[in-house]
C-alpha cells in the first residue's frame, strides 16, 4: 500500500470503490501529547483573562458605588453646614436661649480691673 492510500479504508458500497474515511492519525496525537505544555499554557491564559475582566467589573462596581455614597455624604455635609450656620446667627441663638431666661445685653461690657495690681 502506498502512502497516499495510508487513511483510506474499502468501502461497502456498490462497485467496490474505495472512498476517503476520516481515520485518526498518530501524527495528530503525537502533536497534541508533544504540546500539551502549550495548550495547558493558552488555557491558563484564557482563565486570568476571563478572571481579569470580572475583577475589572467588580471594582468598577465599587467604584460607582463608593462615588454614590460620597456625593450622599457631601450634600449630607453641606445640609447639616448650613443648619449650623442658620442655627448659630445672633437672632436664632437669641431664640434658642430665651426659655432658659437668657437675653441680650442692652448695654456694652465693661472691662474689669484688679485693684491689687497697680
Amino acid at each position: 500500500m502506498d502512502q497516499s492510500n495510508e487513511n483510506i479504508a474499502p468501502d461497502e458500497a456498490i462497485g467496490g470503490a474505495k472512498t476517503r474515511r476520516w481515520q485518526p492519525s498518530r501524527l495528530g496525537y503525537r502533536w497534541i501529547v508533544r504540546n500539551v505544555g502549550y495548550l495547558v499554557f493558552l488555557a491558563a491564559l484564557a482563565v486570568i483573562y476571563i478572571y481579569n475582566g470580572h475583577y475589572a467589573d467588580k471594582i468598577s462596581r465599587d467604584l460607582s458605588r463608593t462615588d454614590k455614597e460620597l456625593k450622599e455624604l457631601q450634600y449630607e455635609y453641606k445640609t447639616l453646614k448650613s443648619e449650623v450656620m442658620f442655627r448659630s446667627k445672633e437672632s436664632e441663638l437669641a431664640k434658642a436661649v430665651a426659655p432658659f431666661g437668657l437675653v441680650e445685653l442692652t448695654q456694652p461690657p465693661f472691662v474689669l480691673i484688679d485693684s491689687t495690681q497697680k
